[in-house]
């Protein structure tokens, strides 16, 4: 059994990536970090993945309110309805 504090430093592991881009896009990254816009090319690449992924949700949002309007739905009454 591990203790609380073990287990809350493997939850903490980070993993490193490589990644290639044009130079333009480098130096727009540059760009960011020098401004202060970020501290690191780490901090920058994960705001913009959360950024991602709040689009994403977003767009499931706007397209789950069209099908309701348009009436393209189902009307749970139980439980067995999500089957």
């Amino acid at each position: 059994m591990h203790s609380v504090a073990h287990c809350a430093t493997l939850t903490n592991m980070r993993t490193t990536l490589n990644i290639s881009m044009p130079p333009s896009l480098k130096e727009k990254v540059n760009n960011l970090i020098k401004n202060n816009d970020y501290a690191s090319v780490s901090e920058l690449f994960r705001d913009a993945i959360r950024a991602l992924e709040d689009k994403k949700l977003v767009e499931d949002i706007i397209e789950s309110e069209r099908d309701f309007t348009i009436g393209r739905f189902k009307r749970l009454r139980s439980l067995k309805d999500l089957m």
